[in-house]
Order: structure tokens, then C-alpha cells, then sequence
């Protein structure tokens, strides 16, 4: 364990899908040991689901010792309840680096909520669930060094991070990466049935769309090579590919749609930032 990961207590409040997810993310990567870890939950299943990892925990921020200051805070409820939840925890956080991963909730109403403390906006993805994911991280002006080091790295147990200097590009980042799993897993619907047209058995259809797009991903990955000149790779002069990418480049239709669809995802995120 490294002691930028450790120094300190840590504080989840909630222990959803994503908070547990994350919770066992960090104690399996061993970047923090169970008792250095509170958990504020108020649903009981999902409060002794914490508590079989080893962590202790809460039924309400008012159970937390009166003087309780731990490093890191970590923000992992619903956007729509943020606001209410934040006060009853405004003092315990004045020596905290408090990190949100609520989609839509900016910084200020972090600030508005907490007062005047260092505050992380992260924007993680699904596959950060099984340590395959993207996060995006925006720090406001009162984020240490040391600090952003030790949100960077807690983060990292779900897999890559990447911080932005403008608070804004959280929400063209959710547009791409927050929300891009989805258009993924939309198109492995579209390519299997597209197989089962063809006549495949639908189990075969589906294996085939998953594996595909799974393996074309770590290929992409594995290589510096860009992806135009994979593309270029595979495509055969004459052959089934290209006629293939005859139908999805004719007038950069793919593209198009894909540029369409960002952008719908991005307005909304701005809408919601709006009304936090």
C-alpha cells in the first residue's frame, strides 16, 4: 500500500451498486485497509452487505462521532437527494477532500452544501465495476497536490483516470465516456440481431457481438497503431468488410449519428448541471 492511498480515514456515504463496487475496488487493490473506512448507508441490506467487507458503518451521518475528520469523503448517492444529504455533514469535512460521482451535481453545490472545502467532481463509467473503466475528475482551487494524488489513486482501482482544468468539459466527458457504454451496448444488441437475420442461432449471435466488440476493444488498446489504419487492416479490397463499411461510411453516416447522439447526451448534461 502506497501512503498517499492510506493516509487517513475514508468516508462513503452510500453503498449502492456504484459505492460498493467502488468500496471493494480499493479494498481488494489493498488501497486501504477496512478499518481506515466509514460507511454512512441507510438502507440496512446494503449497510450489512458493507459490513461483511470488514468497514464500519452507519445508519445516518448522525450515528459519526461528533469530532469524526476523515482525509477523504466520498459522495456516492442519488444527484436528486445531494442537496439535503451535504449538511449533515458539513463538519466533518473541513479537513477532507470530498470527491461526488453524482452525475449532474457541480462543485458549487458541493460548496454551497459543505462550505468552503476541497471539492473533486468525478465522472466514472459501468466498467469501473469490474476495474475496466474511464474516470474524469475536475478539482477546484482548493484541492492540494497530495490530495488530488490520493483521489487520482483511490479512482484508479476502477481503472484509468483523467482530470480536466475546466469544469465544464465534466459534462462533454459524460457525453463520451459516462455515457458511452450505453451506445456500446447498443450496437452489440444491433450487431446480434443483425447475425440472427442471417440465420445464426441467437445464443451464437450474441456470443459472436459480444466477443467481437470486446476483442476489437483490446486490440485497439494493445496498440498505438490508430484505429483509421486498423479499420484499413481488416478491410480487403473487394472483400466483405469493405462492402460492409460501404453501408456505414457512405456520407460519414456512422459518424454523423454517433456526433448526433453525443451531443443529445451532452445538452442534457448541461441541462442537469443546471438544475442541481
Amino acid at each position: 500500500m502506497t501512503e498517499v492511498a492510506t493516509k487517513g480515514e475514508l468516508l462513503l456515504v452510500g453503498c449502492g451498486n456504484m459505492g460498493r463496487a467502488m468500496l471493494q475496488g480499493w479494498l481488494a487493490a489493498g488501497f486501504i485497509r477496512p478499518d481506515e473506512v466509514h460507511v454512512v448507508e441507510p438502507a440496512e441490506a446494503l449497510r450489512a452487505e458493507a459490513a461483511a467487507l470488514g468497514v464500519r458503518t452507519y445508519a445516518s451521518a448522525e450515528a459519526l462521532d461528533a469530532g469524526f475528520k476523515p482525509a477523504t469523503v466520498v459522495l456516492a448517492v442519488k444527484p436528486q437527494v445531494m442537496a439535503v444529504v451535504l449538511p449533515a455533514y458539513r463538519s466533518h469535512v473541513t479537513e477532507s477532500v470530498v470527491v461526488s460521482i453524482a452525475a449532474g451535481i457541480p462543485v458549487s453545490v458541493l460548496e454551497t452544501g459543505l462550505g468552503a472545502v476541497a471539492a473533486v467532481r468525478a465522472m466514472p463509467n459501468t466498467p469501473a465495476a469490474i476495474g475496466k473503466g474511464s474516470t474524469v475528475i475536475f478539482a477546484n482551487e482548493r484541492v492540494s497536490h497530495e490530495q488530488a494524488e490520493r483521489v487520482a489513486r483511490l479512482l484508479s482501482a476502477g481503472g484509468a483516470v483523467h482530470s480536466v482544468e475546466r469544469e465544464a468539459l465534466i459534462d462533454a466527458a459524460t457525453a463520451l465516456s459516462g455515457s458511452g457504454p450505453a451506445y456500446v451496448f447498443h450496437f452489440i444488441e444491433g450487431l446480434a440481431e443483425a447475425g440472427t437475420q442471417l440465420g445464426l442461432p441467437p445464443q451464437t449471435a450474441m456470443a459472436l457481438a459480444r466477443e467481437t466488440v470486446f476483442g476489437a476493444g483490446a486490440l485497439a488498446m494493445a496498440t498505438d497503431t490508430p484505429p483509421a489504419e486498423l479499420r484499413r487492416q481488416v478491410t480487403s479490397p473487394g472483400g466483405t468488410t469493405e462492402a460492409a463499411l460501404h453501408v456505414l461510411m457512405d456520407n460519414d453516416a456512422l459518424k454523423i449519428l454517433l456526433r448526433i447522439a453525443a451531443t443529445a447526451a451532452h445538452s442534457r448534461a448541461v441541462e442537469l448541471a443546471g438544475e442541481a
